[in-house]
């Protein structure tokens, strides 16, 4: 079973670790103690679960359920191609497409967009030793 502490569950959550005692002290999310107060792993999904909201409500007319709301960092065009870049939340993604699609679209750096990511492929990976404590295993 994975526990994590509180720091390691706001870094994860992208809050911070007071956020965290907050919600815990209000009962929002429950935690142990294993000499500190730890968070199970599958109580921790469980609440990011119930916290997530669509970025937008156009989720339900596309089959894309990757929406990442953000604002855009960077914009940069040459004669055909664009590279717009968004920070949505801690999350930096980059998207290369048309010049016309950046024009049609008005984006420009500090204007809020949605990068909705549909893909075949996405690789998982498990962190590095020691991120997220493991009973057990």
């Amino acid at each position: 079973m994975t526990m994590f502490r509180m720091g390691e569950a706001a870094e994860l959550l992208g809050v911070s670790a007071d956020t965290v005692r907050r919600w815990v002290d209000a009962g929002r999310l429950a935690a142990g103690r294993q000499g500190h107060r730890v968070i199970d792993g599958v109580a921790l999904a469980a609440f990011v679960r119930t916290q997530a909201g669509d970025p937008d409500d156009r989720a339900d007319e596309s089959s894309a359920r990757n929406r990442l709301r953000g604002i855009v960092t960077a914009v940069r065009k040459d004669a055909v191609m664009a590279q717009v870049d968004i920070q949505a939340g801690p999350f930096r993604v980059v998207s290369l497409m048309s010049r016309e699609a950046v024009d049609d679209l008005g984006l420009s750096v500090g204007s809020v967009a949605i990068a909705v990511i549909k893909s075949t492929t996405v690789v998982v990976e498990r962190p590095p030793t020691g991120a997220g404590r493991s009973n057990g295993s």
